[in-house]
């Protein structure tokens, strides 16, 4: 139901391609989001006793709706959010009833398949301005097929198209509960993501967003899983069909206007052919159309709000200060509206800051490559930006971790009939129990331990206690920690039993190149057959016995 806010307090939302108001949202506050969490509690008691077959006869009324309003949800995105009409009628709208059809068929596989698995609990999502319709499909559908209900948190910027969602799915008659949708800014999403009776943290945003939502949920036994932002590069061969390459790269980088996270913003080409792909792409760029988003024929819309304009404009300053070579094709711009004009720098650095960070817009950064050596979350083969319900999508590294889509998608969202969620157990100063509040940590830190006895000796001084140098193990041998810092190992009757070096930022780096050297290696573990690994951790088991 719609629930008016406890404080009066609204947001305008403005269509970036003209400037136009377009509604005003509410902000919510504490009492907001407790309440719908509360609702998504209450309602988990039920849903989650649900047959699959049941919840996926709403998912497959959520999905039939969607197809009913494709139109008004398109229309809607656009004006929301300035990508062209063409994009989230043919690919956005499809996708988000793609894939609550695609998690029906999971909710009534889930007592068969994954009878082991039971639903994690109340589920806080927050997602991201660039794909509000997709993203919210990512994260609710998989959530509500497992037995879970969500408390979802738009972006401040495009919170239209979800609140249009909600009305589909009080269409389709939904339970009261399972799926809350509240809009505010990052307050909000802070109260959600620090709630105690949160279970499961569903994010998608920027890499710094989520190390602080990765230290915000630390020791609270929360689920999280990260969707972060990237530098996707474009990779072309010198054997590579240079035209239709082109077309790829447009598709890449200037689809949404390259507020993708996974946009193919770097563009690296084979050096011998690097000259002739280039002049090739910018004659392609001189011919792309930038206007309103709700013209069928444009290339590109605007961007979503003048900060984020602000930001992309930076960046090619940046890349020009930096030495990079900046093309913008001669192409018309609307004298209203956020638009930018596609933009191409080469001549950079690899170790240039435009090369690195993601701009979040349509800036193309290009770069020659001799020998290639992937390390990527997703990777397309001769297209870009192609998604299916049932493909798994997600980060490597500081892009995140955790999958969206496809069945590896499930098991974010259940866990193993066995566990429960591990909820901090904290020691009170008085020696008692806490209440288990991950913000009170500290506040039960033991006092000093004491240190171990000293040794008998011939006079009436003792012999000191066994003093010796703490080592680690990395590449096969003890070494010494960079650093002459230890930390003390405590027993259970708060004593010193023991000391191991405390590493630094060097140990940490040889460690990881010395584990690196062992996989890559010709001779190395992942190149040993799965007989010799079986034999040495026989080995192992042995001597431990």
């Amino acid at each position: 139901e719609w629930v008016t806010p406890k404080a009066a307090k609204y947001y305008s939302s403005y269509n970036p391609s003209t400037g136009e108001l377009l509604a005003e949202t509410a902000q919510a506050e504490k009492k907001d989001v407790d309440a719908a969490i509360a609702a998504a509690r209450a309602a988990f008691e039920t849903w989650s006793e649900t047959p699959g077959v049941v919840r996926a006869r709403y998912m497959y009324a959520i999905a039939r709706n969607i197809q009913k309003h494709h139109r008004l949800l398109a229309v809607l995105e656009s004006m929301d959010n300035g990508k062209p009409i063409r994009e989230s009628r043919d690919v956005d709208v499809p996708l988000l009833a793609r894939h609550f059809y695609y998690y029906a068929g999971w909710a009534q596989l889930m007592e068969t398949e994954l009878r082991d698995y039971q639903p994690v609990g109340v589920i806080g999502q927050i997602i991201p301005w660039n794909f509000p319709l997709m993203m919210l499909a990512w994260k609710i559908a998989p959530a509500i097929a497992m037995g879970n209900t969500v408390v979802l948190k738009p972006a401040s910027n495009t919170r239209l198209s979800a609140l249009l969602f909600a009305e589909v799915v009080a269409e389709a008659g939904l339970p009261p509960g399972v799926v809350n949708i509240i809009t505010g800014s990052g307050v909000a999403g802070e109260m959600i993501v620090t709630h105690p009776d949160v279970d499961k943290i569903a994010f998608t945003g920027s890499t710094e967003i989520g190390r602080t939502l990765r230290h915000l949920t630390a020791g609270s036994g929360k689920k999280i899983s990260l969707e972060l932002g990237g530098k996707s590069p474009v990779v072309v061969f010198e054997d590579a069909d240079l035209d239709a390459a082109v077309e790829g790269v447009v598709d890449a980088i200037w689809f949404n206007q390259g507020q993708v996270c996974c946009a193919g913003s770097r563009l690296i080409v084979q050096e011998n052919v690097a000259a002739r792909f280039i002049q090739k792409l910018k004659t392609r760029m001189g011919h792309l159309r930038v206007g309103d988003s709700l013209d069928k024929s444009i290339d590109m819309g605007a961007i979503v709000d003048k900060s984020q304009w602000d930001t992309v404009d930076h960046w090619v300053k940046m890349g020009a200060q930096e030495g990079g070579n900046v093309f913008q094709p001669d192409i018309p711009l609307p004298t209203k509206g956020l638009f930018y004009k596609p933009t191409l720098i080469t001549d950079l650095d690899p170790a240039a800051s435009t090369v690195q960070e993601e701009i979040f817009g349509p800036v193309l950064v290009s770069l020659t490559f001799r020998t290639p050596e992937i390390k990527a979350g997703a990777l397309w083969v001769n297209c870009h930006n192609v998604f299916d319900a049932a493909g798994g999508f997600g980060g490597y590294r500081e892009s995140g971790f955790g999958r969206e889509g496809g069945r590896e998608g499930l098991f974010e969202y259940i866990r193993p009939k066995w566990m429960e969620r591990p909820r901090p157990d904290l020691v009170t100063g008085d020696g008692g129990r806490g209440t288990g509040d991950a913000n009170a940590w500290g506040e039960h830190t033991p006092s000093r331990p004491a240190r171990p006895e000293a040794g008998r000796g011939n006079g009436r001084v003792g012999l000191p206690p066994v003093d010796r140098t703490p080592k680690m193990y990395v590449g096969g041998k003890q070494v010494r920690p960079d650093g002459a810092y230890t930390l003390a190992v405590i027993g259970a009757k708060g004593k010193i039993v023991g000391q191991v070096g405390d590493g630094n930022r060097k140990d940490i780096r040889n460690a990881v190149e010395a584990a690196h050297a062992a996989l890559e290696a010709r001779q190395g573990w992942a190149m040993r057959h799965g007989y010799n690994r079986s034999q040495i951790l026989y080995f192992i088991a042995e001597n431990l016995d």
